[in-house]
């Protein structure tokens, strides 16, 4: 069972009814528990908050403007977090006839959850009008609608379907990412960042293009900048590992590379070191990563790189690194039986690999 999707609980249901009742005199609270939590046992954490959003539109007035007045009047008494996702999915379900009114509760609902998500079927049904107000947000005082202008437009939000329109025409975005380039909060930047790595996997040229032209002098500016190019970065691309000087050709040496064991057991940790001696007359900024190949169902591997950590490293220079990994299933990765390889990657380049063994 889906733990998470305990957020939306009988008690959860009781007290959102109980603030509906006091925005709404009408509002039968009664009716509402009994039928949104008629069927929920079988439903996922976003099925239940879809049944939320279907059944509460059952029990507030057909007219959208009348309804959402109620909203906003039982808003404040609710949770905030992702349960509060329920009033902007609301607002995407039965709002679109009424654009101007479902713009400004996205904007005003973002602040207790989030409208990443329900906003970009305002952008699948009319993407220039809807970009054209994400614009205004991104001028917004306020750093959650802010960042909605941004993560709502990403081309490809998780958890989310795919803004093909964006991947295909990416410069669709960019004024909003040039508003919020240097942007003060860290909520806000990254988003941004992400939304430029979203561009990367489509439109490489277009966002190294776009990256370089800002100024990396500005901490927040920079810090966006390193943490868009992150997965370019993992594949050693040229371009990206200029931006900050991380030459392509480096030159160290790998030495005393070791693992302290070559056969583990899911949950045991694989602890790993090495050296890195410089072998250049100059100093050099490098970039110090490792990936691990993991074992597929199929018996494949499967490629994960992981940062490790970046430094300049002096002619004659050496640095000691060492590093523990631990292998146990995650909700996002599941372990499998077979042999493994872990590699460390220095600038892009892989220096050397050693080979292990993993029984689940």
């Amino acid at each position: 069972m889906d733990p998470l999707k305990e957020m939306f609980n009988k008690e959860f249901y009781r007290h959102f009814a109980k603030a509906f009742g006091e925005a709404d005199r009408n509002f039968n609270t009664g009716a509402f528990v009994k039928d949104v939590t008629r069927d929920m046992e079988g439903l996922s954490l976003n099925g239940r908050l879809r049944n939320t959003s279907v059944v509460l539109h059952k029990h507030l007035p057909e007219d959208f403007q009348k309804a959402i007045t109620i909203i906003y009047k039982a808003a404040p008494s609710l949770q905030t977090g992702y349960t509060a996702l329920v009033l902007p999915d609301f607002v995407a379900l039965y709002g679109k006839a009424d654009f101007d009114l479902s713009m400004e509760a996205l904007k005003h609902f973002t602040q207790l959850g989030s409208s990443e998500f329900a906003i970009r079927e305002f952008l699948k049904t009319d993407l220039s009008k809807t970009l054209k107000v994400m614009n205004k947000w991104a001028e917004d005082k306020n750093p959650h609608v802010r960042r909605l202008a941004s993560e709502g437009s990403r081309p490809r939000l998780p958890w989310s379907f795919k803004l093909d329109e964006i991947i295909k025409k990416p410069t669709l975005t960019q004024p909003i990412l040039e508003k919020l380039n240097a942007d003060n909060e860290l909520y806000v930047r990254k988003s941004v960042a992400n939304h430029l790595n979203d561009h990367s996997k489509d439109n490489t040229a277009y966002m190294l293009q776009l990256v370089k032209a800002w100024d990396k002098n500005h901490q927040h500016t920079a810090w966006i900048i390193k943490h868009a190019i992150r997965t370019l970065i993992k594949k050693g691309d040229k371009d990206a590992l200029m931006i900050f000087g991380f030459g392509e050709d480096v030159k160290v040496k790998l030495q005393k590379f070791s693992i302290d064991k070559t056969a583990l057991r899911l949950g045991e940790t694989l602890q790993f070191s090495f050296r890195l001696a410089s072998e250049s007359d100059a100093p050099q900024k490098l970039v110090i990563d490792y990936a691990v190949h993991y074992a597929k169902s199929s018996g494949a591997l499967s490629k994960k790189v992981f940062k490790l950590k970046e430094v300049t490293l002096q002619p004659g220079e050496t640095i000691d690194v060492s590093k523990k990994q631990l292998f146990q299933d995650l909700t996002t990765r599941k372990h499998y039986a077979g042999k493994h390889l872990l590699e460390i990657i220095v600038n892009g380049k892989m220096m050397g690999s050693k080979g292990f063994s993993l029984e689940v």
